[in-house]
């Protein structure tokens, strides 16, 4: 690293203004602050909070702990695939985990490449610093989207989301949308064919070069989800051992309920993650659903909606995003309720979208600041009472 650090500070003048290459300092500028912790301060008078870790380090954790949801979302779509497809009874490991290496990889490259690239020709434009935050939003993307979404769809939609849900508002720590949730609303709303139904969540393109298994599968493969079957009040036919460990059809990231709890783990114990937005999801999500218990169909319980779909993975993905939630202590737990009350509400009263939990979070993004505000004011006026008797 000191290597990299003294070539780093060789080249830096010929990025600074006046420099050969200053129309490039922002890229620079991005490379070097990922790379090392920048040791500047501020320059400007005012109270000032000085922490080791930066939004950039900050940002690193949340990819670490995406990692094991990515890892095994590349491995459940080789299974599905071979399971469904090709209808190998018991798929072989590494077989299916290159596979979905090859099929997700492609989906990663271009939501980091459209996303970073129109944030670099922001940043370049403005002549200011790169913001990071697409960091976490550039591998959140290609995990909540089925197997099957286009690349070229996946463009557009990480297009639309930067600019409109993020660079329009002044850029990172102003959005007050989730980027990741926009891309997959615009996703959902411009082509609801691709996001739902029962031949999106299997891919069934043939791949001999890749895994060297032999086979004849064809691109449309039929293989419903949970949430679509009880959408259309059939049984649900996934057992729940299955809706733990994930070995079912679903979003690529979102279905393997042990690899998102190693994900809180990390996020609770760097602290990045607030335990208190996270929990509070679950409570409200269970609280609805055993509400709702009575109108499940066969034996598919009530906690199972908490097993399902994007609930684990919005609970601590989407909700604690610190920039569009609750940011009073109070207040956090507040949204949280309210995303897994909303989230289960849609799911059991809007038959034509199953899965709730992106709208609940979408919607909660509208009335975090609210929800604060409330908060804030409730406190200032105990306060001007409590000053009142005295």
């Amino acid at each position: 690293m000191k290597f990299l650090r003294n070539f780093l500070n060789k080249i830096k003048p010929s990025f600074q203004e006046g420099g050969k290459l200053q129309a490039f300092r922002s890229v620079f500028d991005g490379f070097e602050t990922f790379m090392f912790v920048p040791n500047e301060t501020a320059k400007a008078r005012g109270a000032h909070i000085h922490d080791a870790i930066d939004s950039k380090r900050i940002m690193s954790f949340v990819v670490i702990a995406l990692m094991p949801a990515m890892l095994f979302g590349m491995y459940n779509v080789g299974y599905q695939h071979y399971l469904l497809a090709e209808h190998v009874e018991a798929p072989e490991f590494w077989a299916s985990f290159l596979y979905g290496l090859a099929v997700v990889l492609p989906k990663i490259v271009v939501s980091y490449v459209v996303g970073l690239g129109i944030e670099f020709t922001v940043a370049q434009w403005k002549g200011e610093e790169i913001h990071e935050g697409f960091l976490v939003s550039g591998i959140l993307i290609p995990l909540i989207v089925p197997v099957n979404c286009p690349l070229w769809m996946i463009a557009v939609a990480t297009a639309f989301a930067v600019i409109f849900a993020k660079e329009v508002f002044g850029g990172t720590g102003m959005n007050v949308f989730n980027v990741a949730l926009v891309t997959r609303a615009f996703l959902f709303f411009s082509y609801p064919s691709t996001m739902s139904g029962d031949t999106v969540w299997v891919n069934g393109k043939y791949m001999d070069s890749i895994t060297g298994v032999a086979g004849t599968a064809t691109d449309a493969v039929t293989a419903a989800t949970p949430l679509g079957q009880l959408a259309a009040g059939d049984p649900v036919t996934t057992s729940f051992c299955d809706t733990v460990t994930g070995l079912m059809p679903g979003s690529i990231g979102e279905t393997s309920v042990i690899a998102i709890a190693l994900g809180a783990v990390i996020l609770l114990w760097s602290g990045v993650a607030s335990w208190k937005t996270m929990l509070s999801v679950f409570i409200g999500g269970a609280v609805m659903a055993l509400a709702f218990s009575s109108k499940l169909p066969g034996d598919f319980q009530w906690y199972e909606h908490l097993t399902v779909g994007g609930f684990c993975f919005g609970a601590v993905f989407m909700a604690t995003d610190p920039v569009t939630s609750a940011r009073t202590e109070c207040g956090k737990w507040i949204y949280g309720f309210l995303i897994g009350v909303m989230a289960i509400i849609i799911r059991m009263l809007n038959p034509g979208y199953p899965e709730g939990m992106m709208l609940a979070i979408l919607l909660m993004n509208v009335f975090a600041p609210l929800i604060d505000y409330c908060v804030v004011q409730s406190n200032i006026n105990k306060r001007a009472k409590r000053a009142a008797i005295k």
